[in-house]
């Protein structure tokens, strides 16, 4: 008796052991992205009204590419404003949710409002872009 519950012990415990496993394989690897673009002086009460009431249609697709914990800085330094982003990717084809987002036609409205508020940097201008991307440096868990 003993040893048949012992073995359906060992039986269940390997399930479990094997659940286990699988779960943590099906889990996405979270990937950090930051930017950081200029910002008009004349705009950033435009800028910030725009940000406090984000189209549910927008919030909507950044998900569905997902995206999430997405927060954007502001920064006044000299005299020049500065726009910080950071966000957490969790798909597994990062240019095909972009990709995705640039084609959805409420979030290219939502662009047409807050591309005219930013100035791109250099580097990011060349590209045709508006946000430049950032190096981590560091991070903690």
């Amino acid at each position: 008796m003993w040893g048949k519950i012992n073995l359906n012990l060992l039986f269940i415990g390997l399930i479990s052991f094997l659940i286990s496993i699988s779960c943590q394989s099906e889990k996405h690897q979270v990937l950090r992205y930051a930017s950081i673009t200029g910002l008009k002086s004349n705009k950033v009460d435009e800028y910030k009204k725009l940000h406090a009431a984000v189209w549910p249609s927008v919030l909507k697709k950044l998900k569905d590419c997902q995206i999430q914990n997405y927060s954007i800085y502001l920064k006044e330094i000299k005299g020049e404003f500065f726009l910080f982003s950071y966000f957490e990717y969790t798909g597994d084809n990062f240019e095909q949710d972009m990709e995705k987002m640039a084609a959805d036609p409420e979030t290219q409205k939502w662009w047409k409002e807050t591309d005219p508020c930013q100035i791109p940097l250099d580097d990011a201008k060349s590209k045709g872009e508006v946000w430049s991307g950032m190096e981590e440096v560091f991070h903690m868990e």
